[in-house]
């Protein structure tokens, strides 16, 4: 249940600088397949991402790379990419899915994903799912929180969970 981003050489990839730090971009025919800060869990193989040829031109990689740059500038509520999640297993397709509805300024614990996809007695499979997803802030996993409103795990870190948080001024809790 590990899936990862197979050695798919009709997917492409380009890098970019954040202020968070490195951010790996990766498309498949069908959109934007990957979004990974260069240092965090879960990252595809090294096998995978070499046999991934860089293309900076890319529509996508393009279009991703120059979004996620005004996001960060604070001038990007939303996301207007096409994407594919197809990765993950149903389970966390679904997981990934539920995160795109959660709002820009807004969270949700694990449980209330967890019941968002009919699935209550799975917030651990949820919290797993979410850890996994492959399109880290396009696909908002930053702004799944504890039951009790804490931060808890980010593939990315902590650290760089709370400062989209901020970004995003996430109902004040977080600034």
């Amino acid at each position: 249940m590990n899936p990862r981003p197979k050695q798919n050489p009709t997917w492409v990839q380009h890098s970019m600088e954040s202020p968070l730090g490195r951010l790996l971009l990766a498309a498949s025919p069908q959109g934007l397949a990957g979004v990974w800060f260069a240092d965090q869990r879960h990252l595809p193989t090294a096998a995978a991402v070499a046999s991934w040829p860089e293309d900076p031109e890319h529509p996508v990689l393009q279009a991703a790379a120059k979004q996620l740059g005004a996001y960060f500038q604070g001038q990007r509520a939303s996301w207007d990419l096409p994407l594919d999640l197809s990765a993950g297993t149903p389970f966390q397709q679904s997981v990934w899915h539920a995160l795109l509805t959660i709002p820009q300024g807004q969270t949700r614990s694990y449980g209330q994903v967890a019941q968002q996809i009919d699935r209550p007695a799975a917030v651990r499979a949820v919290g797993t799912a979410v850890g996994r997803n492959p399109l880290s802030i396009v696909v908002p996993c930053h702004r799944v929180i504890g039951a009790r409103g804490d931060l808890t795990g980010y593939a990315g870190g902590l650290d760089r969970k709370l400062a989209l948080l901020r970004l995003e001024c996430a109902g004040g809790l977080f600034a």
